[in-house]
């Protein structure tokens, strides 16, 4: 059974931002579908609870310092302390607060000695908070508290899958960021609980640089070259670090200074230089666990809506553009499509208002040509595939349906490539319509099912891994392949990677006296860090 994924967001300083952007990262992956828990452990300043006070459904009766108590009280499980939050109609998101907002608040917290809850089991129950907030959530996002604690021990090293580091342009904050996280590495393997390496996301906090932009550019380059060695494990070796920490840089805009705002509540449709643009790209590669960083690079737009879309049901299968002369064939299109049982509709061509929220409501796009495309359904068409995915990773799709006597030549470069369906002269488009019929219903194309069949076949042969191996040459064989498939998925490359899983499945057969060689526990930790990534493109296949 799938379980949730935890991500600590967490600065050596203050004052950068950390509690705004999980906030609102937290409602980003609501909106777009996921169950949310935001956690506030960041005791000694509590503040989370305060981007949220308008849409709390009941004030927290109590929160993370209560969990020590239930434990001191003899609790063997975690008592109910999360409060569900309604944010744009929304459910799926919860606060789990540092406790109650009460005078009595400072002193229950400065009681707790958390080095003697540890040595009395303290750990132990935390594993099983873990263990039911991953069951119950898609991500727990944790709010650390700055700086080097047990407590920010607690949320970096024991509890998170992942950690996104925020810092901002300067030397306190750059002094010791990859330091920190090299620190919660090493706290972590001396854990008794079964953790790999994080996997850290650096987030450029508050940089402005709309006055002093060549300045903005020397820091931007110096906090690039720093935080570098953090990309290492989970960057697609093809992007370049620069690009990803521009994708991973919140601007500074003074509006969202003043209070505890939810800024992606008020902008619903963010442009590029909105704080919620940037927002959107770090709520994103979260969504995606850190992958497919080579499409970020490539098509922001089209990573934050396969994120967005992934748990996303569409109120439309297909909307259709048609220009005014051939409003009366679409409407006959439409009417046989929904005789077919698709739920269709006209887009509302002319309305700019309208556009991005029809986009977002239908699933597929088809463009009815009558002679030449018009400006409106160009722009119509470009704005879809911005907020499309790749071929290989979704199945939003562009049709295009051209009436009698229009040219395919004459049309955008990015439409020829197209396959193009046409109507016939003086009869109803029945036959149209049961081709996009069987094309939205249908199986994939052949090409799709050969790659998702490669991938299901990689990761078959590495779940038949076996624990022992006949000698060490056979074990150095094993890590060397299961690298390099790793790499050809970075890569894309998925005829390699059928290769490979041919290979690991050669090596991987059972050996007569069982194997004198145990498999170490980092391998094992990367075939199933690999074989997550390729069940979550299997998933993208498939929905």
């Amino acid at each position: 059974m799938p379980t949730g994924t935890v991500v600590t967001f967490y600065s050596y300083k203050g004052g950068v931002g950390r509690s705004f952007t999980l906030a609102n990262v937290a409602v980003l992956l609501a909106r777009w579908g996921y169950r949310v828990l935001a956690v506030d452990w960041d005791l000694e300043a509590p503040g989370l609870h305060h981007y949220f006070r308008s849409v709390l459904t009941a004030e927290p009766e109590g929160g993370v310092i209560d969990l020590a108590h239930d434990f001191l009280a003899g609790a063997e499980r975690p008592r109910p302390h999360a409060v569900p939050l309604v944010v744009e109609g929304s459910s799926t998101l919860a606060l789990l607060a540092a406790g109650r907002d009460d005078d009595s608040y400072t002193e229950r917290m400065q009681r707790i000695d958390w080095a003697d809850l540890y040595r009395r089991g303290f750990g132990d129950f935390l594993e099983c908070c873990r263990e039911e907030w991953t069951a119950d959530y898609d991500f727990v996002l944790i709010d650390s508290r700055t700086g080097i604690s047990d407590i920010a021990s607690i949320c970096t090293a024991q509890l998170p899958d992942r950690l996104a580091v925020l810092f901002t342009a300067n030397e306190q904050n750059l002094k010791d960021v990859v330091n920190v996280v090299r620190r919660a590495d090493l706290a972590r393997d001396r854990l008794p609980y079964d953790r790999p390496r994080h996997l850290v996301l650096p987030i450029l906090s508050r940089l402005d640089n709309r006055v002093e932009y060549e300045r903005a550019e020397r820091w931007r380059r110096k906090c690039t070259e720093v935080v570098e060695p953090l990309f290492r494990n989970w960057l697609v070796k093809s992007v370049q670090v620069d690009l990803m920490l521009r994708h991973l840089t919140l601007p500074y805009v003074s509006y969202w200074s003043f209070g505890e705002q939810l800024a992606v509540v008020d902008e619903r449709i963010p442009s590029a230089d909105q704080v919620s643009f940037a927002l959107e790209t770090v709520a994103a590669v979260v969504a995606h666990q850190f992958d497919r960083t080579d499409l970020l690079a490539d098509n922001r737009d089209a990573y934050v809506a396969s994120a967005r879309d992934r748990h996303h049901d569409f109120s439309l299968d297909l909307l259709v553009s048609s220009p005014r002369p051939a409003l009366r064939v679409a409407d006959q299109l439409i009417e046989e499509l929904r005789a077919l049982d698709l739920r269709v509709e006209r887009s509302s061509s002319g309305d700019p208002e309208l556009l991005d929220r029809g986009i977002e409501l239908a699933e597929h796009l088809c463009l009815v040509v009558d002679g030449s495309l018009s400006r409106w359904q160009l722009t119509e068409a470009e704005r879809f595939l911005r907020h499309t995915i790749a071929p290989d990773d979704g199945q939003r799709r562009l049709f295009c349906v051209l009436t009698t006597g229009t040219d395919p030549a004459s049309l955008p470069g990015f439409l020829r490539n197209l396959r193009h369906l046409g109507f016939e002269p003086g009869v109803r488009p029945a036959r149209v319509a049961r081709e996009l019929h069987d094309l939205i219903t249908g199986t994939p194309i052949g090409e799709v099912d050969a790659d998702r069949e490669a991938l299901r076949d990689a990761a078959s042969v590495l779940r038949a891994v076996p624990d022992r191996m006949p000698s060490a040459g056979r074990l150095s064989l094993v890590e060397q392949t299961v690298r390099g498939m790793s790499a050809v998925l970075d890569d894309g490359d998925l005829t390699a990677l059928r290769d490979l899983s041919v290979d690991l499945g050669v090596l991987s057969k059972p050996h007569a006296d069982g194997g004198r060689f145990a498999v170490p526990h980092g391998l094992l930790t990367d075939i199933q860090t690999l074989l997550d990534r390729i069940d979550r493109r299997v998933d993208a296949s498939t929905d």
